[in-house]
């Protein structure tokens, strides 16, 4: 009994070896990938397989509009390059391939599969590459993480006998973008260092910085509050709440009150005509004291119990 199951096994066996002969020939032929129809498909994925395989089911062809198969391909083609580098002896026992749907719409069908791409891994069914957990079901290739070839590589590599050795390749169109830029910064520089020395420039930038900062710009964003209220109010009632649009005034007068106080502190005590000066002082007196009123004013309305007041 026992010699009549070698011989029923041994013609498997070697039929097996000569099928993965021909997968290593069509593998060095196509620089790694083995482009398939629906005979080479059978073959690659038969039920007796030490080997394993990931297959991208795709649609190149104009015809059928598939944008995502384009821009796919070439992270699939990148990877299956990679794995030809691989040493021989992991190499021939995992096979990357491409069936095409005009190449074979019969398999298609019968995988029920409706859109591509589609990449399925297909384990071994026998010898050491055989799962560990036993299990032969294909697996479907997560696109969660995009179509890079680093993260198709990374996850792939889970089913490959050894990490696939894929390094991406140098963008140099970004290291010229970035040189272009960095040097176009430099040129540009030389005019703009004088702005950026002058202290009046950092002042109006400090300004400004406190302006947003201290007007509830900050609070509005990160609570993306609306710009005014359903029925076109724009004063929120509440200390915890506001409208984009209370924001903008708010910051108005805020900056209304600082360049007051800047005309009196810089540009009043310059002026060599006595007149000239107190008229001055008079008027932006008067501009910090209406404007202080408002924003008081504004607190009110914002809460009814606010108990001071100036002049409105």
């Amino acid at each position: 009994m026992h010699w009549l199951s070698l011989l029923l096994v041994a013609p498997l066996a070697v039929l097996a070896k000569d099928i993965q002969k021909e997968l290593i020939a069509l593998a060095a032929a196509g620089n790694g990938l083995i482009r398939l129809d629906a005979n080479s498909f059978d073959l690659l994925t038969g039920p007796n397989r030490n080997w394993s395989a990931a297959i991208q089911f795709t649609a190149m062809d104009k015809r059928r509009r598939c944008e995502p198969c384009r821009e796919f391909d070439p992270s699939w083609n990148e990877v299956s390059k990679a794995w030809a580098g691989a040493p021989k002896e992991h190499r021939d026992s995992h096979f990357f391939a491409t069936l095409d749907f005009d190449e074979g719409q019969a398999v298609f069908q019968s995988l029920g599969l409706t859109s591509a791409p589609v990449v399925y891994i297909y384990p071994a069914t026998e010898g050491p590459r055989l799962p560990p957990n036993g299990k032969t079901v294909p697996l479907k290739y997560d696109f969660s993480n995009g179509f890079e070839a680093g993260p198709l590589a990374a996850q792939i590599s889970n089913h490959t006998p050894i990490p696939i050795p894929y390094t991406a390749p140098i963008d140099w169109g970004r290291w010229a973008t970035f040189i272009a830029g960095f040097l176009g910064f430099l040129s540009v520089l030389r005019f703009i260092a004088p702005i950026l020395q002058n202290k009046w420039t950092w002042a109006v930038g400090t300004i400004l910085t406190s302006l947003i900062m201290t007007s509830g710009y900050m609070f509005t964003q990160i609570r993306n509050v609306p710009y005014t209220g359903a029925n076109g109010q724009w004063i929120a009632a509440g200390y915890q709440n506001m409208y984009g649009q209370e924001v903008q005034v708010i910051s108005l007068i805020y900056g209304v009150l600082a360049f007051s106080f800047l005309m009196l502190t810089v540009i009043v005590p310059y002026q060599t005509s006595p007149s000239r000066q107190r008229l001055q002082i008079y008027l932006w007196m008067a501009v910090i004291m209406i404007v202080y009123s408002v924003l008081v004013t504004l607190f009110k309305v914002k809460n009814r119990g606010y108990p001071f007041r100036l002049f409105l």
